[in-house]
């Protein structure tokens, strides 16, 4: 027997459907654990992988099976978050500050089953199968009571608060609802908040659509959308630590996304400090605006006569 026909055994006594257990999974489990044909299971080590440098290219390199480059983001949604879900294996388990889109992002197997494994094909496997088994719940709020610790509370309202991953990107995306908006959108509401882990973790869907704004699984919106009634403005905001300023290029695409909007369109790239924003200096659209999270009392203009307003 293969060491990916053995992996498809092991994913089928953790109680994975079949989708979880097909051969990328078990390609998967066999990179994560560092398992190469020849080796034993007791050899089982446990590196921190991303997916594309990591995964498939051990898959790669030691099965010589090679994926398309589209398929990183089924390994991650159809496999690696599954795997995550039964306490198999941890995100990030050296730095939860880690956001989901950063190139350092990485995964490995708990410790928990990391011990189970290197039991597989002895006598000791049953038995560390079936306490594993039992403690699958325990082993999963551990750690998602540490990635907890992470999270970075926004509050929406006087009432509501909600969690954001961690990460720069989205301590910038705090700022700007919690400085950015009362300073220079004074009572807005707020619309539209993105994650780098979960991409609509705050929409107003009805207030979207009242405004004309259609919002599908494929809407390139901006990271977040504010709405001042009493001008009847909207402020679309994209919070860039590592791209997306608002150039030229994104105005028109946003134009054509709202161009049912009647709201006057307020144009802004919110940083996180001055040095990331020389850096898109160039790229920045005339005609919008620019704020920095470490200066937040301030506003740059790019061009016009006026300070701020809609295009």
């Amino acid at each position: 027997m293969n060491k990916i026909d053995e992996a498809q055994i092991i994913l089928d006594s953790l109680g994975f459907d079949t989708k979880q257990k097909n051969k990328i999974a078990a390609l998967t489990l066999l990179a994560l654990a560092n398992i190469k044909e020849t080796d034993k299971w007791s050899s089982v080590s446990n590196p921190r992988l991303g997916v594309a440098k990591g995964i498939m290219t051990f898959i790669s390199e030691e099965y010589d099976v090679t994926y398309k480059e589209n398929t990183r983001e089924s390994v991650r949604r159809q496999v690696l978050h599954y795997f995550i879900q039964k306490g198999v294996v941890e995100q990030n388990p050296d730095d939860k500050t880690i956001p989901v889109n950063s190139s350092k992002n990485n995964y490995a197997l708990t410790d928990e089953f990391l011990k189970v494994l290197k039991t597989y094909d002895t006598t000791k496997w049953s038995k560390s199968l079936k306490v594993f088994l039992k403690n699958t719940k325990d082993i999963v709020e551990k750690y998602e009571t540490a990635k907890s610790f992470d999270l970075v509370p926004v509050k929406i309202t006087d009432d509501k608060t909600i969690n954001l991953s961690a990460g720069l990107h989205n301590d910038l995306q705090k700022a700007i609802v919690e400085e950015f908006a009362p300073r220079f959108a004074p009572n807005s509401m707020l619309l539209y908040l993105g994650d780098t882990a979960n991409k609509n973790i705050h929409i107003e869907e009805d207030k979207l659509k009242e405004l004309g704004i259609p919002i599908t699984k494929h809407s390139k919106l901006p990271d977040v959308i504010l709405y001042r009634e009493d001008k009847n403005w909207i402020y679309l905001i994209e919070a860039v630590t590592t791209h997306g300023p608002v150039s030229q290029k994104r105005i028109n695409e946003l134009e054509e996304l709202f161009k049912e909007c009647k709201a006057g369109k307020v144009y802004v790239t919110a940083f996180p400090d001055m040095s990331v924003f020389k850096k898109y200096s160039t790229d920045i659209a005339w005609e919008t605006e620019v704020w920095l999270m470490d200066l937040p009392d301030h506003m740059i203009h790019f061009n016009g006569d006026r300070f701020m307003g809609p295009r």
